[in-house]
């Protein structure tokens, strides 16, 4: 007799185990899917920042429609900011909302506020709207929607109200260069366009003393607006100093007494403080001019992330200095140093500024103009007392980027 052996249990055994397997994984899959729901499910944090509307108190009509655009102003960088929280999740470290978000932000916020106290400064007395204290947002953690914060109509008074409207601007009051000797032929074009550019340069001093009515204290125009034209007014006569001394002798023409502007306080003068073009005589010159041909920055500044540093020429005085000028050389020489510290200081505070050429507008150019009036500086401090040297300020004074 054939015995069968039944496999009945076996099979059965087998069955249980692929379906206890399979079970397994289904309920793998099914914990993942839930724990991939309830990350999607996490709020996404928003930015919460203190109201400036209900600071302001009336506003006088004048100042209506540039206060209202800034409160605008003012939702649309929380906008920006909550939409740039949504698309970096995961990006950077602990740090990264902190770092990349909520100090731009902040950065952002104190300028629109500054805006809006000048504003309203420009009419009735400045107010003090705590710019520092508004400025700064903290984050709502469990989400709290994108909704704006500040109204963006505001109160209006009339102009007479509060303290008395702002009377006569004042405009800037500079010396005429003249030049008194005579121009070759080959630095004519030059001589004619930095002799324009003092004139736009006072044209822009007297448009930042109107626009800047109420901002700073006491000294905020010598600091602000006076002291930097007077850098801009030396490095452009130094400039025709240095176009005319490649094709004839070097004049000195005075730019430390004629680089210093004063106010006409009741706003007398206006655009017609502004240099009028002096005619020199023109005299002929060898054709080949030599050297480079005027300053300017023509590097590459790049989009500002905040890493990069200045890279400047070092300047090296290869003449005797006399005593009575080693003073003030070793004071230049540490002023170019602390030129290229603050220049260093706010690439990395200015961090995500302006397009691609803020830098070099910016912070580059600025920084060229200083070291050009420094090197100036010497070199007419060395000429008080001996031949006065070209130090080649022009190709010195400009300054790249370390990436």
């Amino acid at each position: 007799m054939k015995r069968y052996r039944s496999n009945t249990g076996g099979s059965n055994n087998r069955r249980w185990r692929v379906a206890g397997v399979a079970g397994v994984a289904v309920a793998i899959v099914g914990a993942g899917l839930g724990v991939a729901a309830a990350a999607e499910g996490d709020a996404i944090p928003t930015v919460n920042c203190p109201t400036v509307a209900d600071k302001l108190g009336a506003v006088p009509a004048q100042a209506q429609d540039e206060v209202a655009r800034n409160l605008q102003l003012l939702n649309t960088q929380i906008t920006e900011a909550n939409n740039r929280i949504r698309t970096t999740q995961g990006q950077g470290g602990a740090a990264f909302i902190d770092n990349a978000i909520l100090g731009p932000l902040k950065d952002k916020r104190f300028s629109t506020i500054n805006r809006i106290e000048t504003a309203i400064g420009r009419v009735i007395d400045k107010p003090d709207l705590n710019a520092e204290g508004l400025s700064g947002c903290t984050l709502n953690e469990n989400g709290g929607g994108d909704v704006s914060p500040e109204p963006t109509e505001v109160p209006e008074a009339a102009a007479s109200s509060g303290a008395a409207v702002v009377a006569d601007v004042p405009t800037v009051n500079c010396p005429e260069v003249v030049i008194d000797v005579a121009i070759p032929a080959q630095a004519q074009a030059e001589i004619d366009r930095n002799l324009a550019l003092l004139d736009t340069q006072i044209s822009e001093a007297n448009t930042r003393l109107k626009n800047t009515v109420g901002q700073g204290g006491a000294a905020f125009i010598d600091n602000a607006i006076l002291g930097p034209l007077e850098d801009k007014r030396f490095a452009t006569i130094n400039r025709m100093e240095t176009a005319i001394g490649r094709n004839a002798a070097k004049p000195d023409l005075d730019a430390e007494g004629l680089a210093p502007c004063s106010l006409n306080e009741a706003g007398a003068g206006g655009d017609e403080a502004a240099e009028e073009p002096t005619a020199a005589p023109t005299t002929e010159a060898p054709a080949n001019n030599g050297g480079n041909n005027g300053g300017g920055n023509n590097n590459a500044g790049g989009v500002n992330d905040g890493t990069g540093t200045v890279n400047c020429p070092d300047v090296v005085i290869n003449v005797a200095i006399p005593a009575q000028a080693q003073a003030e050389i070793d004071r230049n020489l540490a002023l170019l140093q602390t030129q290229i510290d603050e220049a260093n200081a706010r690439i990395k505070s200015s961090a995500g500024q302006g397009g691609a050429a803020f830098i070099d507008n910016a912070i580059l150019g600025p920084l060229a103009d200083k070291r050009l009036s420094t090197i100036n500086r010497m070199e007419t401090a060395i000429g008080r007392n001996a031949a006065k040297p070209d130090l080649n300020a022009e190709t010195l004074s400009v300054c790249s980027l370390n990436s």
